[in-house]
């Protein structure tokens, strides 16, 4: 009951800003997991506004990987249109081995590193989770933008403790955003499989 009311206080509460992150948020991964341009620029709108609604969270890490996710977001605008053979349209793809260890080696690198610096020179709030969180979720980023069908599975991951963490800190509009996108994320994970099964194989290598 506590929780419901604490949900609609904030449903009263919430900014115009955090309104239309999560507006274009959902709509941005829907159009993500159907493989549709626009998701880009609908997505840019949506990690804009939340750039201002993390800052007044004080998660100064999830703040700057919405600021990162802005510039990101052109390069994968680009991917997609440019970044298959022949500068052609990019398909879905898999990641390979050696990619993935990178990834989660730098993942780890940069936890711990942001981590340590949030946690002793600013007054950030769960300074390490956050900072995997923003590590991870830059990891399932880049992976989308090169459509690689394992971003979603990272994405699942990271939205499970997403939601965790905006329940602490009372952002429970947030928190409904990420159910959301929890939800979408394992539907663009059997969409994009469905799409590369249906491809010839020469199509679908790496």
């Amino acid at each position: 009951m506590d929780f419901l009311t604490n949900v609609t206080e904030a449903l009263q509460g919430m900014s115009l800003v955090e309104l239309t992150g999560v507006i274009t948020g959902i709509i941005g991964v829907w159009l993500a997991a159907r493989q549709n341009i626009w998701t880009w620029p609908v997505s840019i709108i949506g990690v804009a506004a939340y750039v201002f609604v993390f800052y007044d969270a004080r998660l100064y890490a999830d703040m700057g990987l919405n600021a990162f996710y802005v510039i990101t977001s052109v390069f994968g605008w680009y991917e997609w249109l440019y970044g298959g053979k022949g500068h052609g349209e990019r398909q879905v793809s898999q990641i390979g081995r050696r990619e993935l260890i990178v990834l989660l080696l730098l993942a780890v690198a940069f936890t711990f590193g942001l981590g340590f610096f949030l946690d002793n020179y600013t007054n950030a709030d769960l300074s390490y989770t956050d900072s995997a969180t923003t590590a991870v979720s830059l990891m399932a980023y880049w992976m989308m933008a090169k459509k690689q069908l394992e971003n979603w599975i990272v994405w699942v991951v990271v939205d499970v403790v997403y939601v965790g963490v905006y329940i602490y800190k009372e952002l429970y509009l947030t928190t409904f955003l990420y159910v959301v996108f929890l939800v979408l994320a394992i539907m663009g994970y059997f969409e994009w499989k469905r799409g590369m099964e249906n491809r010839p194989i020469a199509d679908v290598a790496t």
